[in-house]
């Protein structure tokens, strides 16, 4: 008679990085963000009493601000499971040095692989359409280092990148940079099963069935929606130096036992 493996006994997680791993756009009532690692750190916790959660995830943090302020962080609270998602703002600068990225990145890997049980690194999903597009070639080059990373650390590697759902348009909330609810849920789903859990939803990476798309106008409302509230304060952030974490504390800053914050 086969059984089933016995899932593994991880007490704690602490997750690092930048708006992906904070919860933008997974919205609550209170005006806070849930996000990924927030759904992850509850099906955690209700497989294990007492289980600790930690994410020091700031929006718009570029992968040298996260080495310089969230990575010695993580590696002194001694987890059983750290995630690192960073470097995707930097690829979306108009000016990105991939040598540094990458050299940031590798520091990052090596302080925290030996501080966990188990590192998780991440191929960012990436929206279709022009800045994807765009974009692509340096993303791809970050994953590639990401892959090298983890052969090298031990690290697992979760490839929103490549699945296809992730990449539907209707997973992303209108600033076109961030998942919604739904999104988040699935990239839960995705690190769930990367870390050894049952599958709770098979079909995660599948794409949502088809639907008719937006007419033109509803199209050109959205693009100039979009653009008035998102693009253009972004590209103000960007020419003044700004940021929209500037100032903007950890999200859970200590290693404590979870609380469903429902």
């Amino acid at each position: 008679m086969q059984t089933n493996p016995t899932p593994p006994a991880y007490t704690s997680l602490v997750a690092v990085g930048d708006s992906f791993t904070e919860g933008m756009s997974d919205l609550l009532p209170d005006g806070s963000y849930r996000g990924w690692a927030d759904v992850l750190a509850a099906r955690m916790a209700a497989r294990t009493p007492g289980f600790r959660y930690a994410n020091l995830a700031v929006r718009g943090k570029l992968i040298g601000q996260i080495v310089d302020e969230q990575v010695e962080a993580a590696a002194a609270m001694n987890a059983d499971v750290v995630t690192l998602v960073g470097g995707l703002n930097d690829t979306l600068r108009p000016k990105c040095d991939m040598g540094r990225v990458r050299g940031l990145l590798t520091e990052a890997v090596e302080r925290l692989a030996p501080s966990c049980k188990q590192l998780v690194l991440m191929h960012s999903p990436g929206r279709q359409g022009p800045v994807l597009e765009r974009f692509r070639p340096r993303m791809e080059e970050l994953f590639a280092c990401v892959d090298e990373l983890a052969a090298k650390h031990g690290a697992v590697v979760v490839d929103l990148y490549g699945a296809p759902a992730l990449a539907d348009p209707r997973l992303w909330d209108v600033d076109r940079l961030h998942l919604t609810a739904e999104g988040h849920r699935r990239v839960a789903e995705a690190v769930w099963q990367t870390l050894g859990y049952d599958p709770e939803d098979t079909a995660w990476h599948i794409p949502m069935p088809a639907t008719l798309p937006p007419g033109w106008l509803a199209r050109r409302t959205a693009d100039v929606r979009f653009a008035r509230q998102h693009l253009l304060p972004w590209i103000g952030r960007r020419l003044t130096g700004r940021s929209s974490g500037d100032g903007r504390p950890a999200k859970r800053p200590d290693l404590l036992p979870y609380e469903d914050p429902a």
